[in-house]
């Protein structure tokens, strides 16, 4: 799971290293496009929970095609909370408590340096777009 981190780390380390970039931040967005899809897509389950719950499992990413026309600043907005509204989720499931500690940390853990570097890339973009 933390190597799933490494390119949001790559892309952060290339815009300190090179300056904004909207190759740079357009690759990292469209990778946390794909990680938040396939985190909110295993949060699915169907036939383990209720129809209801399987629907707003999935809710997070029905503005994915609409991000892509929006500006970087707001994609990368979006991305960031929708990061931790997956956690969130998954937390209120009753699977969640029988989770691994481990893997509740590590789910923690994640969730906020992906945030925090989610911030940082807005913080490009807004730069770039300035």
């Amino acid at each position: 799971a933390y190597i799933g981190f490494i390119p949001f780390l790559l892309c952060v380390a290339l815009t300190l290293m090179v300056g904004s970039s909207t190759a740079i931040i357009d690759a990292f967005s469209y990778y946390s496009l794909g990680v938040l899809a396939f985190l909110a897509g295993s949060l699915w389950r169907p036939g383990e929970q209720s129809q209801q719950r399987a629907v707003v499992a999935i809710l997070v990413i029905v503005p994915f095609p609409l991000l892509a026309v929006a500006s970087q600043v707001v994609m990368l907005s979006y991305l960031s909370v929708a990061y931790w509204l997956v956690l969130i989720f998954e937390r209120s499931a009753p699977a969640w408590q029988e989770t691994h500690q481990d893997y509740q940390k590590m789910r923690f853990t994640l969730t906020s340096v992906v945030f925090v570097s989610h911030l940082f890339m807005v913080a490009q973009a807004i730069e770039l777009a300035g």
